[in-house]
């Protein structure tokens, strides 16, 4: 499963795309941002817990 190596990181692409998102709506005196914000922060949870199961799927592997 060599995907999961690469698909964390879209989780990065996704936070740092919520994030700006989240600046630009910031200057908007109408809208809110603290959803753009809360999703980006999800994005990079997810992205630290994808690397972590990634990790423990590969050494569960190598023991084998």
């Amino acid at each position: 499963m060599n995907y999961l190596k690469y698909t964390q990181y879209v989780y990065l692409i996704f936070a740092i795309f919520f994030i700006y998102e989240g600046i630009s709506k910031w200057n908007e005196s109408e809208n809110k941002p603290w959803l753009h914000f809360f999703i980006a922060g999800m994005a990079v949870f997810m992205f630290f817990f994808r690397r972590k199961f990634a990790n423990k799927f590969n050494d569960q592997n190598k023991k084998s």
